[in-house]
């Protein structure tokens, strides 16, 4: 199995390229800089076109784009949330999720059920709203509808799509008072995703296998 992982060089994307390295995976894993397996910066369409002609016609059985950035952490509601920060999330988190599939398509295409595995998070669901990271919160909230309709459109060429919260990981992300470590969450989304199938498209998931409302 050939699967490419967004975002891997830390935190989550580090621990799932780990996870399925380790079960015998070809594993590409791409980030941002010279120090990555494979460069792929999501914001930018010239990144993505030349990763995309770096895999060939190369079959890939499985996409996780778990890039993402929460720049607006702590931010007040006064003074902070300012444009800039709007404009950098949604292109990474929203846009680049988009960017990704879209470039990876004819790979996917190729192989027989391919998957794709949308990293998002609860804070994106509508049925939590305690008020705060307003763009952290919408940039996932739009992921998770991406997802959707994604999977809608991909259905009838055998293409499943997952959406999956990680859970609260302690990550430079998620903080040192996060629940579980990376290794948890790895390996309980490494499950979410084994068990996906074309039935399933659409599913927004927890790591431990709770369905989370949207």
């Amino acid at each position: 199995m050939t699967i490419v992982i967004t975002g891997a060089s830390r935190g989550i994307g580090a621990a799932l390229a780990r996870q399925y390295k380790h079960a015998g995976e070809e594993v590409i894993g791409t980030a941002r800089g010279a120090g990555a397996q494979a460069v792929l910066d999501v914001t930018e369409p010239a990144s993505h076109a030349s990763f995309a002609a770096s895999l060939q016609d190369r079959p890939l059985d499985l996409l996780i784009c778990n890039a993402g950035v929460y720049l607006d952490k702590g931010d007040d509601l006064d003074t902070g949330f300012g444009p800039d920060l709007w404009a950098q999330s949604f292109a990474t988190n929203v846009t680049g999720v988009f960017l990704t599939v879209q470039s990876l398509l004819p790979n996917l295409r190729a192989a027989q059920g391919a998957k794709i595995a949308i990293i998002a998070s609860q804070m994106g669901s509508q049925a939590r709203a305690p008020g705060g990271s307003y763009i952290y919160r919408a940039s996932k909230a739009a992921a998770i509808n991406l997802g959707r309709n994604l999977a809608v459109d991909l259905k009838p060429e055998g293409i499943a799509v997952g959406i999956y919260h990680p859970g609260w990981v302690r990550t430079d992300m998620g903080g040192d008072q996060g629940e579980i470590s990376v290794e948890d969450s790895a390996q309980g989304l490494a499950g979410r995703i084994d068990a996906l199938d074309i039935a399933q498209t659409g599913c927004f998931e927890t790591w431990d296998g709770r369905a989370h409302p949207f």
